[in-house]
């Protein structure tokens, strides 16, 4: 199921103050597949996320992206002695070989040489940064059961879209059903024309046309079928109602009803039953399409 969360957090003390975001989203898949983007410094968080994302997620292809941001309450600068005393005294020894040609440098010129002044890199201690990985893993929980809550109301609609097209397939199979009882005397109806027709000058036994009535009925007997695909609807009714995943059975019993659905199209002699035969498979691939994006 798609599902889309988004959770930020922040952890202060004396020397930093540290900023994080999660965001996660998912497409359905037949398992649970996570990938992880983590900054550099966090990458261990990556055996720890799996299972906690287990305990809540069942199926889906999971992207998770963190992004950690680090500042410094004081601001501290590192001078670099030994570069600015190399530069001093190669400034002053130019002054003196040039002297009325090139000034002196000024104190704040050398400072602003590249790579003489760096402000020091954000860095934590690692007793805080023990602290701040627990934070950000209980935030990963939290944002999963965020992802979660918003799969589950995309769920509930296509819950709905499901329950819609599984009644189509209800009332089609039921037409199916109106006809299949009235298939052996139909059957005879079209025997019995076809004799006039092309046999009426032939004496033929009453005991062989009932034969042949009882095998044409039997090849296009569609009773059993249709008494499967209503036990395959109820299925699919109570698996909707179900409270735990239930998307791989549901993927099942699309291909049951799928198997009936082609054997009703192989065995009709009557074409109302060919075209609802067809309908009901156009109605079960568009129910099948659903399934794919349920957990």
């Amino acid at each position: 199921m798609t599902g889309f969360a988004r959770i930020n957090g922040a952890l202060s003390s004396n020397d930093n103050n540290v900023s994080w975001s999660w965001e996660v989203k998912s497409v359905n898949g037949k398992g649970l597949d996570i990938k992880y983007r983590l900054p550099m410094g966090y990458d261990d968080l990556a055996l720890i996320l799996k299972p906690k994302a287990a305990d809540v997620l069942s199926r889906g292809s999971v992207s998770v992206f963190l992004d950690v941001v680090c500042e410094n309450n004081t601001k501290r600068v590192k001078i670099d002695e030994e570069l600015l005393d190399s530069l001093t005294l190669k400034a002053v020894e130019l002054s003196q070989k040039f002297e009325g040609q090139i000034a002196s440098p000024s104190a704040a010129e050398l400072l602003g040489l590249r790579g003489v002044v760096e402000l020091e890199e954000s860095s934590i201690s690692d007793e805080n940064l023990v602290q701040l990985k627990d934070k950000i893993v209980d935030d990963f929980v939290s944002v999963c059961n965020l992802l979660q809550q918003d799969r589950q109301k995309e769920g509930r609609k296509i819950k709905e879209v499901l329950l819609a097209i599984l009644a189509k397939i209800d009332i089609v199979v039921k037409n199916i059903e109106n006809i299949a009882e009235q298939l052996p005397l139909k059957l005879k109806e079209k025997l019995d024309t076809q004799l006039q027709q092309y046999a009426k000058d032939i004496n033929i036994n009453e005991e062989r046309i009932a034969q042949e009535i009882v095998l044409l009925v039997t090849r296009a007997d569609i009773r059993e079928e249709v008494d499967r695909l209503k036990t395959h609807i109820k299925s699919a009714y109570s698996l909707l109602e179900a409270k735990d995943a239930v998307g791989r059975r549901l993927d099942f019993l699309c291909q049951e009803l799928n198997r009936e659905a082609n054997t009703t199209c192989s065995k009709a002699t009557d074409i109302l039953v060919t075209n609802l035969g067809m309908e009901l498979k156009a109605l079960i691939e568009q129910f099948r399409e659903q399934v794919q994006n349920i957990e």
